[in-house]
């Protein structure tokens, strides 16, 4: 009886370590076949980004020196730091109101050399004045800002930084949404920065307005004709009907500033929004599928920025 049990463990154990064997092989072997476009990260989520917006929406109206505005500041540093990333803060005086501009990067130190900067603005518009019936009332900005803010705080927690060439800068501009209102100008945030900065980026990527249900991203007209086509080649393979490969409207937008200095900028904002600057531009405009193309598409393009 000894014997007999001593040689059923022994098989016993045998069985266990192959079939151990077997699952660690299958395993390798799921592993290697995962697509190359991952690189072992996670892919941008509509889904999560679309949270994102609402959780900003929730704070109110955004205005500089509004409540709504210093909670949503708060509130992207702390993301940010959750997911890694070291934000620092860039204030300026703006006719007597503190103005914050909010610079991500991946490691605790800046850029030694070349970056890329994306970016989006974080402020709403105080003023609803292309509504008719209701132009003195603040803008909700679930499309006008909170839709550009929430692609970044996703990227920021899907990219991994690691293999690239530039480094990444996350910025989120203040003042950009306040033009033509008592003597302000647009873009205040990024003039200020684009005016400042000591390392200029190799390239400007910025996103505003591009959670519409009804996406329709046209090239801006002042946008860096080389790198446009790099990202809408990028969304056209993937399938992503929201990006239109013709040259509609010049605007002006955060990218403008940087491009004036001849860095090359791409603006991509839907501005064929039905709500811009009405109370209307809430929450139920906001599509997730709609955040996931354009998100998807800066994921996939940061990533053949790698070696």
């Amino acid at each position: 009886m000894i014997f007999q049990s001593a040689f059923y463990i022994a098989w016993k154990n045998k069985k266990a370590i192959r079939i151990h064997a077997m699952l660690a092989i299958v395993m390798v072997f799921f592993s290697s076949c995962q697509p190359a476009e991952f690189r072992g990260g996670e892919v941008f989520d509509g889904d999560r980004a679309f949270h994102e917006v609402e959780k900003q929406v929730g704070f109110g109206p955004r205005f500089p020196a509004s409540e709504g505005h210093e909670k949503t500041r708060e509130w992207i540093v702390r993301s940010l730091k959750d997911r890694g990333w070291h934000p620092q803060i860039e204030c300026f005086d703006k006719q007597g109101t503190e103005l914050c501009n909010i610079i991500a990067w991946p490691r605790e130190e800046q850029a030694s050399s070349s970056y890329i900067l994306l970016g989006a603005h974080y402020d709403t518009r105080r003023l609803a004045d292309s509504d008719p019936a209701q132009p003195f009332e603040p803008v909700p900005g679930a499309n006008d800002g909170a839709s550009g803010v929430a692609i970044l705080i996703e990227l920021a927690r899907v990219i991994d930084p690691k293999p690239l060439n530039n480094d990444i800068a996350l910025v989120f501009f203040d003042g950009e949404d306040q033009g033509h209102l008592d003597g302000w100008d647009w873009s205040e945030g990024a003039r200020f920065m684009a005016a400042h900065m000591e390392k200029p980026p190799a390239a400007v990527i910025i996103v505003d307005m591009v959670g519409d249900q009804d996406l329709q991203l046209y090239i801006e007209k002042n946008s860096d004709p080389e790198l446009a086509d790099e990202i809408w080649s990028i969304a056209r393979k993937q399938g992503f009907s929201g990006f239109i490969a013709e040259t509609r409207h010049a605007i002006l937008d955060d990218h403008l500033p940087f491009a004036q200095r001849g860095i090359p900028a791409v603006d991509i904002i839907d501005i064929e929004y039905s709500a811009w600057h009405t109370t209307r531009d809430t929450i139920d405009q906001i599509s997730a599928d709609s955040l996931f193309q354009v998100g998807r598409t800066l994921q996939l393009w940061v990533e053949a920025q790698a070696p």
